[in-house]
């Protein structure tokens, strides 16, 4: 019981809240995801609309930082509410994974 409350004590200062362990948890499930499709359907290097060759991975961290952009953008213009900067980034990252 003592060694939880250390635990709790230690990480106390994140400040946790369910949308965080939520977006954690995906970003482990997506990892996990590449990892098995790595396995079972090796990758192959395509050329995009950037005129590099990207693997999944490399869409996977374009993905991530264009989408921390649009909702700090979001954040500065227009405000707190980040369910349509979401739903933004879910259209971003379905046109990363298609065309880049």
């Amino acid at each position: 019981m003592e060694q939880t409350a250390q635990f709790g004590e230690q990480f106390a200062w994140m400040a946790w809240t369910w949308e965080t362990a939520a977006f954690f948890a995906a970003i482990l499930g997506v990892l996990t995801l590449l990892t098995v499709l790595a396995v079972r359907r090796p990758e192959v290097e395509r050329d995009g609309v950037l005129g590099i060759a990207t693997t999944r991975g490399d869409r996977l961290f374009i993905t991530l930082l264009g989408s921390a952009f649009i909702h700090l953008a979001w954040l500065g213009l227009i405000g707190p509410d980040l369910h349509y900067a979401s739903a933004l980034s879910l259209l971003y990252a379905a046109a990363v994974f298609r065309w880049v």
